[in-house]
């Protein structure tokens, strides 16, 4: 097997079992999975979801698959070299873990099968045609859609009322164009303004939350992407420190002190992929696989967080709350 981090590869010894693999493939062929995760080595946890999934199923790596594996350690920039690695090592199919990667996955390929495993606005993208035909050479989960988007902002603004200007962090990924959209619609018909802060990399982060505090930012949301996920603790300490509700989109924020979290459960998707992939080894086509969507979306409250803010949640919420941090 061969792991690559950000574009570097990294031989790692290991026997290839030649013979029947799964059904569609070629017998004396292993087939290979590229894997473009945003995420690093040490905090994968779409990972740890998709390889239980592929067990799951049946499928033994090095036996029945290998994976090429590669970390963009929570930045968007090495994603057009790392998919150009893995077109060139001839991958039989790629699972893109973030929405950003199956983007420049697509533009690196219109011919090896392509499976998304968390992506956000895949037919507002040009991922797919339709959910229900993706057409092409993608399919995979969507987890995040404009609906959703509007959904945050209004959780927010319902469990802080007074709050009137919002902080929203955003990356410079094209996808947060298409967020940042949303969320100024549906904070529009709240009455709220939201001050849009960027920051490319972790050096730049530390500026962007203090422009949100000098533009008068009363809480603060932020876009979908793994940058985010790395991040959590920072911003959700920074947040708490200068007293602004903080809703995240990283399932695990709010364990870090951010107020709320609301999305699917990320790890799903991660999960899901295997299944494409099974499918798609054995034979069958992206283009005549129905995009799958979330099962379920939660909602995860942190009491404590709220008490140290001053803010007393109002019950609708707490009902609603699949989990709560006391």
């Amino acid at each position: 097997m061969t792991v690559i981090a950000a574009g570097v590869s990294i031989a790692l010894g290991m026997t290839l079992v030649s013979g029947p693999v799964t059904a569609g493939a070629q017998p004396d062929k292993v087939p290979q999975i590229g894997v473009l995760s945003g995420n690093s080595p040490r905090e994968d946890r779409c990972l740890v979801e998709f390889r239980r999934g592929l067990g799951e199923l049946g499928l033994v790596e090095g036996k029945t698959h290998t994976l090429q594996i590669q970390w963009a350690e929570g930045r968007s920039e090495p994603y057009p070299r790392m998919a150009a690695d893995l077109v060139r090592l001839k991958v039989d199919l790629i699972v893109a873990f973030t929405s950003a990667s199956s983007v420049v996955a697509k533009e690196a390929t219109r011919s090896i099968p392509i499976v998304m495993a968390s992506s956000t606005y895949p037919v507002e993208t040009g991922l797919v045609a339709s959910l229900a035909r993706p057409g092409g050479n993608i399919t995979g989960v969507a987890n995040f859609t404009p609906e959703l988007m509007a959904k945050r902002v209004q959780l927010l603004k319902e469990a802080a009322p007074t709050v009137s200007r919002v902080a929203v962090l955003r990356t410079e990924a094209r996808l947060d164009d298409l967020i940042v959209r949303d969320m100024e619609a549906a904070a529009r018909q709240l009455g709220l303004q939201m001050k849009i802060v960027e920051a490319k990399r972790s050096e730049d982060l530390p500026g962007a939350l203090q422009a949100a505090v000098r533009g008068g930012a009363q809480a603060m949301m932020n876009t979908q992407s793994p940058f985010f996920a790395l991040n959590r603790v920072q911003i959700a300490q920074f947040a708490l420190k200068h007293r602004l509700p903080s809703l995240s989109g990283e399932q695990a924020a709010p364990d870090a002190g951010a107020l709320l979290f609301y999305g699917p459960y990320i790890w799903e998707g991660c999960h899901r992929a295997a299944g494409f992939v099974e499918r798609i080894l054995g034979g069958a086509k992206p283009a005549d696989l129905p995009v799958e969507q979330p099962a379920k979306v939660q909602l995860v409250v942190n009491l404590k967080t709220a008490r140290a803010l001053g803010l007393t949640l109002p019950p609708s919420i707490l009902a609603r709350a699949d989990r709560v941090i006391e």
